[in-house]
């Protein structure tokens, strides 16, 4: 049930590529072991005029990827840092950004308070 928001910061002039969203939705599925259909990712691209860093320009290589995770009962501990570790690395290869650029939020748990179709996640 995992629903992942990724954010690109992107030159204005480059349209995301034709079916990067379907290939980080796959390599997404395969990190969180979801069942086929079960890993939903948004891929929206932030142009690049319209991100900045206080008192610092952002260098080409530098450009970051921001990503929000809701997930029925996000895990916690070493298996958080696990996935978070294994997402990073899946994220930023589909992408071809350096792993340092790739930035990970946890939304809350969607149990009690996400729906999908009526139904709350329970």
């Amino acid at each position: 049930m995992p629903i992942v928001t990724i954010e690109v910061v992107a030159d204005s002039d480059r349209d995301v590529e034709t079916g990067l969203a379907q290939s980080l939705a796959d390599a997404i599925g395969r990190v969180l072991t979801s069942p086929s259909g079960q890993a939903w990712v948004r891929l929206r691209s932030l142009r690049r005029s319209q991100y900045a860093e206080n008192e610092t320009p952002v260098g080409d290589g530098e450009v970051p990827v921001f990503v929000t995770i809701l997930e029925r009962l996000p895990p916690s501990g070493t298996e958080l840092e696990a996935e978070v570790a294994a997402l990073t690395q899946a994220i930023a290869q589909a992408l071809n950004r350096p792993i340092a650029c790739v930035h990970i939020e946890y939304a809350p748990a969607a149990i009690g308070r996400v729906s999908f179709g009526g139904q709350l996640v329970k």
